[in-house]
């Protein structure tokens, strides 16, 4: 079997249409189109089934995948970093959210430079889009909040984000111990919000498992970055939902206060994800490990 014909039908099945593969594989949509029915006579057996807005595989497809692309993605490892193994460096291609990745994921991988291996990142707010990338081929891993669907993927819980609700000493003080505990609901629609979207997705998340409510609140601040949303509300724009890590000094430095204690705090649970079969080239195993190992003391 040809492996250009088998290249090309794993770069469809992880697009999951013959245009981005195309457009992932430096060819043109015809000639990829050429070279999946060509695999397809070859085997007597359809492999996709076409849709409107792509493709998707048949369980033969699926099949073929799962055995084939564990040892292309092999094949590339090679190809790339040639044969002497002390030599060689790789490139571990990592994607999650940038405020995480950034102050957790990058600084646990540091020591694997040292080893070989050269890191990359991309921040992607959106845990779809990340996923998206990792089955595409973009990213060699990937952390996100959402757990991949399907075989194509594998994910492994990687650790628990604990949300606070915190907002600057000047509106704590103003607001009263316990204020929010008993009219939590009622008071947020009085209250300045700073969040990282329009839809307050922290706040409406910590609204639902803390008080049973939906917030009847607007954004007064939004701004795409935890860590901007953080700086905003030590400047007293208002109260703001946070993962505790990454607010965690300034609780400590009193730049901050968290307005509740609640006996079960809302949690956001990470996961890391590859493809699968991905696990066997050793750069990205290393780094798999690596955050697992990490991820025990976060």
């Amino acid at each position: 079997m040809d492996l250009t014909l088998l290249r090309t039908f794993v770069a469809v099945h992880r697009a999951g249409s013959f245009t981005r593969a195309a457009a992932l594989l430096g060819l043109s949509q015809p000639a990829v189109t050429s070279q999946i029915r060509t695999l397809e006579r070859q085997l007597g057996r359809p492999l996709f089934l076409r849709r409107a807005r792509g493709v998707i595989p048949t369980s033969i497809g699926d099949e073929l995948a799962h055995r084939a692309a564990p040892h292309l993605d092999a094949l590339v490892e090679i190809a790339e970093t040639g044969l002497d193994e002390e030599s060689a460096v790789r490139t571990l291609h990592l994607a999650g959210p940038p405020e995480f990745t950034s102050l957790r994921a990058l600084p646990a991988l540091t020591p694997l430079i040292s080893q070989g291996i050269a890191l990359r990142s991309s921040f992607l707010a959106d845990a779809e889009e990340a996923l998206e990338g990792l089955a595409a081929g973009h990213h060699d891993l990937a952390i996100s909040t959402a757990r991949p669907r399907g075989e194509l993927l594998t994910a492994t819980p990687l650790c628990d984000e604990e949300h606070v609700l915190v907002a600057s000493p000047r509106w704590a003080a103003r607001l009263g111990p316990g204020a929010l505990r008993h009219k939590g609901p009622l008071m947020l629609q009085q209250l300045p919000v700073v969040e990282v979207h329009e839809s307050l997705p922290l706040v409406s998340r910590y609204w639902a498992a803390v008080f049973d409510s939906p917030p009847a609140a607007a954004g007064t601040v939004v701004v795409p970055d935890l860590r901007a949303v953080l700086e905003c509300t030590a400047a007293g724009a208002g109260l703001a939902v946070l993962p505790r890590y990454l607010c965690e000094g300034a609780l400590e430095r009193g730049e901050v206060v968290a307005l509740l204690d609640p006996p079960v705090p809302p949690l956001r649970t990470y996961f890391l994800a590859a493809r699968t079969g991905t696990l066997a080239l050793p750069h990205i195993a290393r780094a798999h490990e690596t955050l697992a190992q990490a991820a025990a003391h976060w």
